[in-house]
């Protein structure tokens, strides 16, 4: 698609600072919303009945996982590349991102006809890296982790004398983000909240300081992982902070650091922040499949997710879908992870004496509840006394937690105890608990849900 080109006077520092300062207007942002208009596709709110009687709340979601790339994130780089001068965009644009905002900006780029380098580090998913050459982007693999790919990118920037782009820390990117807010407004004038992901703040803030300027008495919520909450601790202390740490599968908003330029505009416009364990991310993309026939990323979830945590009834709520670029394999794990969390599957073990019909017994107690079994093991040195006992360890599919509840009384009943894995083995307790504190580094309370996991996940694969 091409674009038309605008003239914006000389490049240089001091005029983008001045390009800058005027952002976040009405004005700015009706700007914005028509020339990203020319390059996204229009995402319409969808009533969720599903989340609205879950939550007692009328549900509507904005699904920015449908755009061409994936991701809201074209919005603020097509119009940050529209906002430069036409020197400024003749010396290539460039940027760092392991995801989305990689993409955002290899497709502004190409609408406008420019170079685009975008510095990835290299453990980022193949799929994600061939999309972003696929937009004509020149992709640059440095570092491990994001902040050394975007050191390189600077780096890069100032070697060979590209425009850089940020993913987030910029006034201009997140005014075309909140046109987002605009949308959302003309499809549901009433809106009465707004639930919003962050990571750097980006989004968060383009979007809050349009809702506010639009409707003043309107609550514009920021919902961000539990392990990864920078905004949050940054609120609280009042300046900017660093995480000394981030761990979270909502890897587009594992975020160390907030925006300094933006953070004085959520202070203002936030009205409060959420924060969402990993486990409820698990469970929202499964809702989101089987009750919108949507794939949404993690970091896209964390609205959905927070949706149960608005102390609120009968509002009209939007909630902002950020994205749903997830390769295969990591929606395989989210599902299976999803299933066991809402005990559609579980393992469990049986101690049983070593003798012919033992087994056809508890098959049979499990067909005459509807149970589903999936894998089978059979384990004869859980005792040195075989005769006395052999384990069965059974991996069964349920409709949920009481259709679980069901089949383990019905065992009982039959005269087969059940029993859970760390009765058989131990070290699965409080000495893996301890090896994750050590080796992992994290304190007692993430080294517990790791435990969890660890339990949960392995024994459905039999891998103990």
């Amino acid at each position: 698609m091409g674009a038309k080109e605008r003239k914006s006077g000389e490049g240089g520092e001091d005029m983008r600072k001045t390009n800058e300062s005027a952002m976040l207007t009405l004005e700015k942002f009706e700007e914005a919303s028509e020339l990203v208009s020319r390059v996204i596709q229009k995402t319409e709110l969808v009533y969720s009945e599903y989340f609205s009687l879950q939550t007692g709340n009328k549900v509507y979601l904005k699904p920015e996982n449908m755009q061409l790339t994936g991701a809201y994130k074209v919005r603020g780089a097509y119009y940050k590349i529209s906002s430069l001068s036409e020197e400024e965009r003749a010396r290539g644009i460039i940027t760092a991102s392991a995801g989305n905002h990689a993409q955002g900006v290899a497709y502004a780029a190409k609408s406008y006809g420019v170079k685009a380098v975008i510095v990835m580090p290299t453990t980022t998913p193949l799929i994600k890296v061939n999309r972003t050459k696929g937009y004509g982007a020149e992709v640059v693999l440095y570092g491990d982790v994001y902040d050394e790919a975007c050191e390189k990118a600077l780096l890069l920037a100032k070697e060979k004398g590209y425009t850089f782009v940020h993913p987030f820390d910029d006034l201009t990117v997140a005014t075309g983000q909140g046109t987002i807010a605009m949308e959302i407004f003309q499809d549901l004038p009433l809106v009465e909240y707004i639930l919003v992901p962050i990571g750097g703040g980006g989004l968060a803030t383009g979007v809050s300081a349009l809702a506010k300027l639009l409707n003043p008495k309107i609550k514009v919520i920021g919902v961000e992982p539990e392990n990864a909450a920078c905004m949050k601790a940054s609120l609280e202390a009042g300046r900017v902070v660093t995480l000394p740490q981030v761990s979270t599968i909502a890897d587009g908003t594992a975020v160390k650091t907030p925006g300094e330029k933006l953070f004085p505009y959520l202070q203002k416009n936030l009205d409060d922040i959420l924060t969402v364990p990993d486990e409820e991310l698990v469970v929202a993309f499964l809702d989101m499949v089987e009750s919108h026939k949507m794939i949404v990323e993690n970091s896209g979830l964390l609205t959905v997710a927070a949706l149960k945590h608005l102390r609120v009834k009968g509002k009209k709520v939007a909630a902002i879908l950020s994205g749903g670029n997830m390769d295969v394999i990591t929606m395989s794990s989210v599902v299976q992870q999803g299933l066991i969390l809402r005990d559609r599957i579980f393992t469990v073990s049986v101690l049983l004496p070593d003798k012919p019909g033992e087994l056809t017994g508890v098959s049979a107690t499990i067909a005459k509840e509807n149970g589903n079994v999936i894998k089978l093991e059979h384990n004869q040195f859980v005792s040195i006394n075989r005769n006395a006992a052999v384990e069965l360890r059974i991996t069964l599919e349920a409709f949920g937690t009481a259709h679980k509840e069901q089949i383990l009384t019905a065992l009982e009943k039959g005269g087969y105890p059940t029993a859970p894995m760390e009765a058989y083995y131990p070290w699965i307790g409080p000495p893996l608990q301890l090896s994750f504190q050590k080796h992992l580094d994290c304190d007692e309370a993430e080294a517990k849900r790791l435990v969890a996991l660890y339990r949960e996940r392995f024994s459905t694969v039999g891998l103990f």
